[in-house]
């Protein structure tokens, strides 16, 4: 395939962007496009074209136009980021002197939960992406973390302890009194809805150590999605609802594991030790996760396979925490 485009400025400061894909095989015009942008929106711009394009040519919708919400440390502060899927272009949506941890995306992408400890105990926030504002959601007693959007995001998942041991609620999106899910003695942490919003996945010690587990997301009996490996923390559910994505201790190392629920077939995709928060882009072919390289704390992207990984662009200090979000409104 070929592309050709153009970038001219035109004289009221605007850029005019245009393009074409070309089937040099078959000497077919595959489409294109053509529009007046601001300086600011190159970028932008740039990333829609290449969503076009990977597009038309593999079938599947690309990712370069989505953002990932990620945590920075340096030294003593902590800042929260919303960046361009390749790290690049990052705005700081909060910076604090105490941790922030657990950026949710909304599913409509101009909402960010997140968990501060700007009050010395966690407590959970919703982030307005474009305006900045943020709202409570939950500052119960004890610890309030591991916020998750329902598909519809009408509502959270979320792991409190106000009733004792970390247990599992559902809480509106607009806060107010949360509703337990399970009743249960052992610790219940780090919900995720499957796509279709009937199932919550999260991690509990039920059985001893950590695994995986499913229950309907009206509550109700909980049953063990994991069983290669003695313990497995932090699921990820691939938009499309075939892939689980969890960080499993395999001899001391943290690795970043993937199975395809159809099978139960379970594949180890890294070679680094201390992999964390994996989390797949709304077209379900890649995922973002933290990891260890050069003894920093960074952020890669790996096909589901393994095969392509690339270390994302970011700010200075450690990175952590990634959340890739969904596909942008044109």
């Amino acid at each position: 395939s070929l592309v050709t485009g153009s970038v001219t400025r035109l004289a009221d400061g605007r850029y005019d962007v245009r393009f074409r894909l070309w089937d040099v095989v078959r000497g077919q015009d595959l489409g294109g496009l053509s529009y007046p942008v601001t300086q600011g929106d190159l970028r932008l711009a740039a990333h829609r074209i290449a969503d076009f394009i990977y597009e038309k040519l593999t079938g599947d919708k690309g990712v370069f136009s989505t953002r990932i919400a990620y945590v920075t440390k340096a030294g003593t502060r902590y800042n929260l980021w919303v960046a361009d899927a390749d790290g690049e272009n990052a705005q700081s949506a909060l910076a604090s002197p105490e941790p922030i941890i657990s950026p949710s995306w909304a599913p409509g992408g101009n909402q960010l939960a997140y968990v501060s400890f700007e009050s010395r105990k966690p407590v959970v926030y919703v982030h307005n992406v474009a305006t900045g504002q943020r709202r409570l959601i939950a500052n119960f007693r004890g610890s309030n973390s591991a916020p998750a959007w329902s598909p519809d995001g009408r509502s959270l998942a979320v792991t409190l302890s106000r009733d004792g041991g970390s247990q599992l609620y559902t809480i509106d999106a607009n806060g107010g009194e949360p509703r337990r899910l399970i009743q249960s003695g052992s610790i219940d942490t780090e919900p995720c809805f499957s796509p279709d919003g009937k199932s919550i996945y999260f991690v509990s010690d039920r059985g001893g150590a950590p695994q995986i587990y499913r229950m309907p997301s009206v509550g109700g009996n909980a049953e063990r999605v994991t069983f290669t490996g003695g313990y497995n923390i932090s699921p990820s559910i691939s938009p499309d609802g075939r892939w689980l994505a969890y960080i499993s201790r395999i001899s001391g190392a943290f690795k970043l594991q993937v199975m395809e629920f159809a099978s139960a077939t379970v594949t180890s995709i890294t070679d680094t030790t201390a992999d964390e928060n994996p989390s797949f882009a709304p077209n379900s072919k890649l995922i973002v996760y933290a990891t260890q390289q050069q003894g920093r704390e960074a952020l890669m992207t790996t096909t589901l396979d393994g095969k392509i990984k690339a270390r994302l662009a970011g700010q200075g200090g450690d990175i952590r925490e990634p959340d890739w979000g969904p596909f942008q409104k044109q």
